[in-house]
């Protein structure tokens, strides 16, 4: 089944890079990680992660699922641009005036932002257009942010924000009726 996964994670990518992006521009960082020790990795800094934030339970069962995955795929957006539409979605009136007034934040455990909304909406698109690839192929799947963080801090994928889709071939999914252990 290692092989499979390592397949459809791979189709899964190329969903991703053929998603609609906004104006046709692409921004959007792709990695595949099939080596059970990376997995086990980013498993770990999750788990590190875990009794630092708010959301300790959570940290620790996303970290189970991605140590019980046999691949993963992250998507990112990387050094993005504005869209261009003056849509305002960022609350600005203009993609010039966001350009030339935000002020860009590093999170630990997270991401950079703010971003324009048309760019999010990019790696949006392109997660949906993975997971629905490993849908129709009847992988278990499930879309998760704390493992983009993770894969992210471990350079593993160098974009501003991350997410990621692990695999799993089993009997029964292990990404659906989790528990998240109370504090």
């Amino acid at each position: 089944m290692k092989d499979v996964a390592n397949m459809v994670v791979n189709l899964m990518a190329a969903s991703a890079r053929t998603a609609p992006k906004a104006g046709g521009k692409d921004f959007l960082e792709i990695a595949v990680i099939t080596d059970l020790d990376t997995l086990g990795k980013i498993a770990r800094t999750m788990k590190g992660y875990a009794p630092k934030s708010t959301n300790e339970a959570f940290w620790l069962r996303d970290a189970s699922n991605i140590e019980n995955s046999q691949a993963l795929l992250l998507i990112g957006l990387t050094k993005p641009v504005t869209a261009g539409y003056d849509c305002g979605g960022c609350g600005y009136p203009s993609c010039a005036d966001f350009e030339k007034n935000r002020q860009l934040q590093e999170r630990e455990m997270g991401y950079t932002g703010p971003h324009c909304i048309m760019r999010m909406m990019d790696i949006g698109v392109a997660l949906a257009s993975a997971a629905k690839t490993a849908s129709i192929l009847n992988i278990d799947n499930r879309v998760q942010q704390r493992v983009g963080a993770a894969a992210r801090a471990l350079g593993y994928i160098k974009s501003e924000v991350v997410m990621g889709i692990p695999v799993s071939i089993t009997g029964k999914s292990i990404y659906f009726d989790r528990k998240a252990a109370a504090h």
